[in-house]
């Protein structure tokens, strides 16, 4: 299976698992794709972000910062690629059922708009991992401000570029856990970062030799499917090989789905497949 196919295809495809083989900061440019469908000025950004030198080498010193010195998850490209991809095909399925986003309410901008939004706060969400884990949504916003400005020049007159780079910066911080998102757009960054759950966000920290909670629960997730829901608009079903996945579902993504403004929106199935569950680890000492 193409793995990197499977995590961007969203219009053929609603799974999201993924892996790549040895470190992202060994392997080559890894590019931004994501279905931009009929929205122009949407491939105009991400085309820019593609070729943006500075972008990318944050990219990678965050991930120096997540997964060598604190032996986290996933940070760098990849993760940003399937939680701007997740966040896209959340915002489409609700305004599927006549939901207009935040931006068509307060500022009267298109649809298209918010998904301009949507897809630069996920790529930028964990900018501010290059400085800090601590605070690193503050960071963010700090690192993101000018170079989200410079990616919109030319493309937005002036009053609507700064009513979409405060929406972003806003989706950006209130991906936080103690925050609360005053924006559908936001809620669904929120929700979308949390949903990057499947076995291949743990893939860096265990070829590193990391073995906590995190990348063990996220080694239990098997896949997750976004479909259109049969109650609500969104259903994410959770498939697992481990028991241990329930961290990921109850810790991470039921704390990022309260409050988010998501909820009528959204629900959530988990299931393990097979009958016997997959171990894990052989052994663990402290």
């Amino acid at each position: 299976m193409d793995k990197e196919k499977n995590a961007n295809d969203l219009e053929s495809g609603t799974e999201f698992t993924e892996g790549v083989e040895g470190s992202e900061a060994g392997a080559k440019r890894i590019l931004i794709r994501i279905p931009a469908r009929h929205n122009p000025r949407l491939q105009v950004i991400i085309d820019r972000i593609n070729g943006d030198d500075e972008i990318y080498t944050l990219w990678q010193v965050m991930n120096v910062n997540a997964v060598q010195r604190l032996g986290m998850s996933d940070h760098g490209p990849v993760h940003l690629q399937i939680v701007a991809n997740i966040a896209l095909r959340l915002l489409r399925l609700i305004v599927e059922h006549s939901v207009q986003p935040s931006v068509m309410i307060d500022h009267n901008l298109p649809a298209e708009d918010a998904e301009v939004i949507v897809a630069m706060a996920s790529l930028f969400h964990d900018l501010g991992m290059s400085i800090h884990r601590l605070d690193h949504e503050l960071y963010s916003l700090l690192l993101a401000g000018p170079k989200i400005k410079e990616l919109l020049e030319g493309i937005y007159a002036i009053p609507v570029r700064t009513i979409i780079l405060s929406e972003i910066l806003h989706a950006i911080i209130s991906h936080r856990a103690e925050s609360r998102p005053l924006t559908l757009e936001a809620g669904i960054v929120r929700v979308a970062d949390a949903l990057d759950m499947a076995e291949g966000r743990s893939r860096i920290p265990f070829q590193e030799g990391i073995v906590n909670i995190h990348s063990v629960s996220a080694s239990a997730i098997e896949k997750i499917k976004i479909e259109k829901g049969e109650l609500k608009p969104i259903r994410i079903g959770v498939l697992m090989n481990n028991s241990a996945g329930i961290f990921q579902i109850d810790e991470l993504l039921k704390n990022k789905l309260e409050g988010s403004g998501l909820e009528p929106y959204m629900e959530v199935e988990a299931a393990i497949e097979g009958e016997t569950e997959k171990k894990l680890i052989h052994k663990f000492r402290i």
